[in-house]
């Protein structure tokens, strides 16, 4: 009773690990692009994080639509690579934490819950809509469709 050895957690995932990897280090870089060419004071309303969550929460709902309802067989990969390394690393919830809590520090709490709530909804509306149209304009995989 618990004197078994447990396997390794990363057997066989060096490959995913690395595509995951490589990827943030894309999305992430892209991300740090976005501040610095529209950088946002501490008291300002923090529009280029709002954006930027809310462009890659649209690219998040295209990608994962396209990859597991498109016709094509995608490579094992693209999904670990797009969507949790790109858009995961382009995505940031740690700056959405950090403008939230610099709008309440500088007297700003009204400010700081409309960016808190408005950037789920907002989100979460972007995913929606590109999930949606992305279904609306991707021919349909065999055994999907009316019906299926």
């Amino acid at each position: 009773m618990g004197t078994e050895p447990r396997p390794p957690v990363l057997r066989g995932q060096g490959r995913t690990v690395a595509a995951v990897s490589a990827g943030g280090v894309l999305g992430a870089g892209a991300r740090y692009a976005a501040g610095l060419l529209w950088p946002t004071p501490a008291d300002a309303f923090p529009w280029t994080t709002l954006l930027v969550n809310t462009v890659g929460c649209a690219l998040i709902g295209v990608v994962l639509v396209a990859i597991t309802e498109g016709r094509w067989q995608p490579h094992p990969l693209l999904r670990p690579f797009l969507a949790t390394g790109v858009l995961g690393g382009f995505t940031t919830f740690s700056t959405y934490a950090v403008d939230t809590r610099q709008l309440f520090d500088h007297g700003r709490p009204g400010t700081g819950l409309l960016y808190l709530g408005g950037t789920l909804l907002a989100a979460m509306a972007a995913v929606w809509a590109a999930a949606g149209a992305t279904r609306a304009v991707l021919p349909p995989r065999a055994g999907r469709g009316a019906g299926a």
